[in-house]
């Protein structure tokens, strides 16, 4: 990928301490939002032309996709579709200065020069709403040219343009057959340049792919193989021109986003034998990804692996949790060793079965000399460590990240098999969790464009983005889903300092608001899903223990005062007054539902309606003693077991810890007996169920209540920013000692530079390495063990000691070491 797909701020350092208009004015991301490249988009693709092997008839096209397997849709995606591969010969002349590469294939391409491979992206471009808005990669190309004759190839796949009825399906879409467009620039030193377009004069013929779903696997017969394609002096003279896709290229816009790519490679581990007498071939980890072959044997055999998270008790591979039939197919074209890796698809498994279904009339067997898992996801780095002194604690932290990881790509998905889908809530509600792991910028201002490209003209933001098949019910309309419209810009502004965010979702937000206005039935809302999956009595699903009207009416809410701010915040005075006073409205309704003053009780007393009722502060203040203490009083009721959903759980973690209640919250999460984190981990798990019993039909790597991912950031490193901060400028410092936990070591990588929260207890000493970066300041508090203590700070950068009383207070940024005595 070129700088331009980056998505690192520029912070201009003016001084050590900056107010939150400076940050309004100076911190804006490097690159431009993607929709401002539509300007140029005319002029860059004046030349170009959708191409593709066959164009598909209008009365055969699928959109919006149909749910489940489409088996109404009569002939419609029913047979293979092609997946080409596309050759363009050029020449160069001497004396070239640079030549540039932009490109986009639908669903996805992988693009050669003269045999070697442009970039090291997965799955490129990144997935959108087709009809509003298709990605484009531009590289620079200049290592790669030859003098005289090039050849550009490019293979395209379907990925979610085009989903076939063949093997398991979540839906079935189709925009068009595979298609692809380029534009070459060739820039010489004497300042003339040449441009070669994607255009009818190309060559296209089928792959050696016989088949690719995003949703139900790959097949390969390399029997078919084409050698020297990918070579300017290959003879393509029986290979067809393509048909050109009369299409509006004026959709075009640059990809702001990381690329999807290999990220690890996950070795064998074991090998065992299924019930069926099949081999299972084990990685160790739970993960997205595909697989890795090395394979020498007899030419027409062929090899099925069939992936999955979990296996049965005898071993089998049932792809219950994942769906099923999912599968890569290999055909060995024979004669030595072969290597392939699929192209357009992946999965999320930890297993994998291996069938070998031997040529007939051979005598020697086909021997597999490698297999590997390879862990696909969205390439933004990391931005954050953690680790302490308990291993359940690390254990829990572990299966979230590794869910978090196989979650990254192009959305952030629930799932990396059956769903595959950017589910919107957890966009802002696993927020925090994952930003403080990954630098989530670039990423989540993708996700911002998707909620504006799948919102309704009547301002509904549907719960996924983008929406390619349109669900019933709440899962199509739940407000804590649609929210992200509001609450997820919000969140990107105040942990990245950008303002053009703010400026380019306002008319979402807007719409949004008063589209749930005209939902609401005096002022409360009714609708949607709730807190998704919390842990009641029935099966989960739908919210059990907690009215949705409680869910919905307080993050409603949540938006009019975060709406308040952002208008504010925008120089839109009447705009804020006005969300001011209908938040005063619902607030008022919200009371009069679901709260009831003397008791100090919310709704039917859960832990999601005490927890959401006390974070948006929908209550009055002078009750949240009561208020708090009815929560923690129906905790300890309940043995301390976890309830909340995927909604409530978020709102649960924060209330507990900003009120000084991470010991509750500690016993509630380091115990093995009950649904919860360490239950799934003494059930084998190595990342995170989407049930808190995770059941075996449910999800085995979701990131849905992986919350207290946050908590191990904020509450026991104890990094975090105070309510007035933007981008990490005013820091606090304020660890938690739960339980016997003797050492932390966190850091987290802001927009500012590197935070460093590292602590340990022996004895009464209490040592605490703390790193402030620039343009930052950090205010300090002690455990409550040490608030009387004998402090000691030593400035390590300068190596200056200094006796405190009376507490720290605010550190300016550097590198410092603070030992406390705790007096007898």
């Amino acid at each position: 990928m070129t700088s331009l797909q980056s998505s690192k701020l520029r912070v201009v350092k003016a001084g050590l301490f900056l107010t939150p208009i400076f940050y309004i004015l100076f911190i804006l991301p490097v690159n431009c939002n993607s929709q401002s490249n539509k300007g140029t988009a005319k002029e860059l693709w004046q030349g170009a032309d959708w191409i593709a092997y066959e164009q598909l008839a209008d009365s055969m096209k699928v959109v919006p996709g149909v749910h489940g397997w489409g088996n109404r849709l009569g002939e419609r995606s029913l047979g293979n579709v092609v997946t080409p591969l596309f050759r363009k010969n050029f020449p160069v002349k001497p004396g070239v200065e640079k030549v540039s590469l932009h490109i986009s294939g639908l669903g996805h391409y992988e693009a050669t020069v003269n045999g070697a491979k442009v970039g090291d992206s997965f799955l490129a471009p990144g997935w959108t709403l087709y009809e509003k808005r298709q990605l484009f990669n531009s590289y620079d190309i200049t290592d790669l040219i030859s003098k005289g004759e090039n050849i550009l190839g490019v293979m395209v796949g379907g990925g979610f343009f085009n989903i076939n009825r063949k093997r398991y399906r979540k839906m079935v879409i189709a925009y068009g057959n595979p298609r692809l467009i380029f534009h070459i620039q060739v820039h010489y030193k004497d300042g003339s340049h040449e441009n070669i377009w994607s255009d009818s004069s190309c060559k296209v013929t089928p792959s050696p792919i016989t088949f690719s779903s995003i949703y139900g696997g790959e097949d390969y017969d390399a029997r078919r193989e084409i050698t020297g394609w990918e070579h300017a002096d290959f003879d393509d003279s029986d290979w067809n021109n393509p048909v050109i896709v009369n299409d509006s290229v004026q959709n075009l816009v640059m990809e702001q986003d990381r690329p999807l790519k290999v990220m690890e490679v996950l070795d064998t581990i074991r090998v065992i034998r299924s019930e069926t007498g099949r081999q299972i071939y084990d990685f160790g980890q739970n993960g997205s990804g595909i697989i890795g072959l090395k394979v020498k044997g007899n030419r027409g055999t062929t090899i099925t692996i069939r992936p999955d998270e979990i296996l049965d008790e005898g071993n089998n591979i049932t792809q219950r949790s994942g769906g099923g039939p999912y599968e890569f197919n290999y055909t060995l074209k024979g004669g030595g060793v072969e290597e392939w890796r699929p192209r357009f698809t992946y999965y999320g498994f930890r297993y994998v079965e291996v069938e070998i279904i031997e040529a007939e009339g051979v005598d020697s067997a086909t021997e597999i000399i490698e297999l590997n898992m390879l862990h696909t996801r969205n390439s933004a780095p990391e931005a954050g460590s953690f680790s302490c002194s308990d291993t359940s604690m690390n254990q829990i932290y572990s299966i979230i990240n590794r869910s978090i990881k196989s979650n990254m790509a192009s959305v952030l998905t629930d799932c990396p098999h059956r769903e595959k889908l950017g589910w919107l809530e957890q966009s802002y509600l696993m927020g925090p969790s994952i930003n403080y792991n990954f630098d989530m910028h670039a990423l989540s201002r993708k996700i911002v464009n998707d909620m504006i490209d799948s919102q309704l003209e009547n301002g509904l933001v549907p719960d996924i983005a983008p929406e390619y098949v349109e669900f019933r019910d709440g899962f199509r309309d739940s407000p804590e889903w649609g929210s992200a419209a509001v609450l997820l810009p919000w969140q990107i502004y105040r942990w990245y300092g950008d303002t053009e965010i703010l400026e380019l979702a306002y008319p979402m937000m807007q719409k949004y608001m008063i589209y749930l206005e005209g939902m609401s039935e005096n002022n409360i809302l009714v609708h949607g899903l709730g807190d998704w999956y919390d842990l009641g009595p029935d099966k989960p699903g739908e919210a059990q223990l907690t009215p949705k009207a409680v869910t919905a009416t307080a993050i409603c809410y949540l938006d009019l005062k975060t709406m308040e701010k952002i208008a504010g915040l925008l120089n839109l005075p009447e705009d804020a007054a006005r969300y001011s006073a209908r938040a005063a409205k619902v607030r008022n309704a919200f009371l009069a539902h679901f709260y009831n003053k003397e008791t100090g009780v919310c709704s039917t007393g859960s832990q999601t309606a005490y927890a959401i009722s006390l974070y948006t502060k929908i209550l009055p203040e002078e009750d949240q003693r009561l208020v708090i203490k009815n929560m923690v009083s129906a905790i300890e009721k309940n043995d301390y077991a976890l309830t909340s959903g995927d909604v409530g759980y978020f709102f649960l973690v924060r209330v507990l810890r900003e009120n000084g209640l991470s010991e509750l919250l500690f016993r509630m999460n380091n115990r093995s007996d009950r649904p919860g984190y360490a239950w799934q981990i003494e059930k084998g798990a190595t990342t995170l169920s989407e049930s808190w019993a995770a059941l075996p039909s449910s999800s085995q790597n979701h990131i849905m209540l992986g919350h207290l991912m946050e908590w191990f950031y904020s509450g026991l490193g104890g990094i975090y920013q105070d309510d007035n901060s933007v981008a990490f400028s005013n820091i606090v410092i304020a660890p938690n000692m739960v339980g016997d936990i003797g050492w932390v070591k966190c850091t987290y990588q802001s927009v500012r530079g590197e935070i460093v929260s590292e602590w340990e207890v022996t004895d009464d000493i209490y040592r605490h390495h703390i790193v402030v970066p620039e343009n930052s300041s950090a205010t300090v508090k002690l455990p409550g063990d040490f608030l009387h203590s004998d402090i000691e700070l030593t400035d390590l950068t300068n190596n200056i000691k200094t006796k405190v009383n009376g507490g720290i207070g605010k550190l300016m940024p550097g590198d410092y070491m603070l030992v406390c005595i705790r007096h007898p």
